[in-house]
């Protein structure tokens, strides 16, 4: 529910930006090509080369990063151009920092998994990313975002947002230099819908403004794993086809709990409509009523309030209301 975009979240924040557009990635099939694979971790933390080695090493620039399932895992490739970074960790972190301010980066999904690149960059000389944006949605069953949460000194840090915490093994490969994390990933999905603002039929005002697209979620959590979908924004490619994700100003939502047909959600953030009429209500609304079992979907904000709590209908904060 954002708008210009790439769950409860981690920690039940669930994220995004309030009212701004993140550009995401579409998942690239990645071939595992048969070259010589030098393990990082098989376990939650990983380490390589100590800091004599890291300080001679030259510095691994980051110029590219791409996700894809395959058979069981979902796989994510870190590519380098130049050396692979001296030292390379991984672990699973409650929240996403960000480098220098401290702050709480959103990260959607319910886990989150860090990484962290030692002796490597992520921007050219004139600080412009080599890698894409900061922010990468991905439709697939376990690996939902990927976002930087720092370059700076030759230390790169990422968060990987996931549904759920599963195991994961980190490896390198060479020639080009690639960091590759494979997540496990054997749960059945089903296919949900998720909608998000379609900008053309907006501007054009041909109703309806918003347009589904297809996510994986695992039974029997539909609704939540929509909601994490709904929030992780629009891929690149759907960003580029005109979709949006209206936020509203919420940055994820609390919880989602349904009972005899209606659905209750409530969001995270100062939750406003800035008198535009439509809002993260009109996204989150036709996601949810596609899901079996539910009728009617009541909204509150992040201090319990919806206008209508009581009954069997909608219900949004008056906040929402244009």
């Amino acid at each position: 529910m954002f708008p210009p975009p790439t769950r409860s979240l981690a920690a039940s924040a669930a994220s995004l930006v309030s009212a701004a557009t993140l550009a995401v990635t579409p998942a690239s099939p990645v071939a595992a090509a048969p070259v010589a694979a030098a393990p990082v971790s098989a376990a939650p933390s990983a380490v390589t080369p100590g800091a004599a080695t890291r300080a001679a090493a030259p510095v691994a620039t980051l110029v590219g990063v791409r996700a894809s399932h395959h058979p069981g895992l979902d796989r994510v490739v870190f590519e380098f151009r130049g050396p692979l970074p001296a030292r390379r960790s991984a672990g699973y972190v409650s929240r996403l920092i960000a480098d220098g301010s401290g702050d709480t980066i959103p990260v959607a999904g319910d886990a989150i998994l860090g990484l962290r690149f030692e002796r490597a960059v992520g921007h050219d000389g004139s600080g412009a990313s080599t890698h894409g944006p900061a922010r990468e949605t991905f439709a697939l069953p376990e690996v939902i975002q990927v976002v930087r949460a720092g370059d700076f000194e030759a230390v790169l840090t990422f968060g990987i947002g996931l549904a759920r915490k599963a195991p994961y093994r980190v490896y390198t490969l060479t020639r080009p230099s690639r960091v590759v994390v494979d997540i496990k990933a054997p749960r059945r999905t089903v296919p949900v819908g998720v909608h998000f603002l379609d900008s053309r039929r907006y501007d054009a005002g041909r109703e309806p403004y918003t347009r589904a697209v297809r996510r994986p979620v695992a039974p029997p959590s539909l609704a939540r794993g929509a909601l994490q979908r709904l929030f992780a924004g629009p891929t690149r490619a759907e960003y580029a086809a005109g979709l949006r994700f209206v936020a509203s100003g919420a940055t994820g939502f609390r919880s989602v709990v349904v009972r005899g047909g209606v659905a209750h959600v409530r969001l995270t953030g100062a939750v406003g409509s800035g008198g535009s009429a439509f809002t993260v209500a009109d996204e989150i609304t036709p996601t949810l009523k596609r899901l079996p079992g539910i009728h009617w979907v009541k909204i509150y904000d992040a201090r319990g309030r919806t206008q209508h709590p009581a009954g069997r209908s909608d219900s949004v904060p008056e906040s929402l209301e244009p």
